[in-house]
């Protein structure tokens, strides 16, 4: 079996300063969004608010991390490029933290039923233990 390479993208301190300030400003709308009750686009928007929230996160401890970042339409490898650049449990966390977002994804995205309320809610914890952990560690 052949391992697939995971497509990336040269990065520096500034790109993970950057990249952070975007997960924090997405994840901000998509907790305002989360919310909102009796509307039902708010949860589709919300969703997908905390979907680029989790990925900006993860670019920026990419990053900081490995001075690289996931480049490409296979997220999984977004998910393996994690746990490699924080090693051991808890880039295995982080990495499945990121995995329940991506699963997420299109449904937030595209799909035309779209995220239900439960799945915003669910996205954005998911993607407040990504930012969070950028957080400190963009900044350390």
């Amino acid at each position: 079996m052949t391992k697939r390479r995971t497509r990336t993208a040269d990065c520096e301190p500034h790109d993970a300063r950057e990249r952070l300030r975007h997960a924090k400003a997405y994840l901000e709308v998509a907790q305002l969004l989360d919310d909102q009750s009796g509307i039902d686009v708010w949860p589709v928007v919300a969703a997908g608010c905390a979907v680029l929230a989790g990925i900006a996160a993860t670019d920026a401890i990419c990053c900081t991390r490995i001075n690289r970042h996931h480049r490409g339409d296979d997220h999984s490898q977004a998910a393996r490029l994690l746990a490699e650049a924080v090693p051991g449990d808890e880039g295995r966390q982080l990495s499945n933290t990121l995995t329940r977002i991506l699963a997420l994804k299109d449904k937030s995205h595209y799909g035309l039923s779209g995220a239900s309320a439960n799945d915003a809610r669910q996205l954005v914890r998911n993607a407040s233990t990504l930012v969070d952990f950028a957080s400190s560690d963009v900044t350390r």
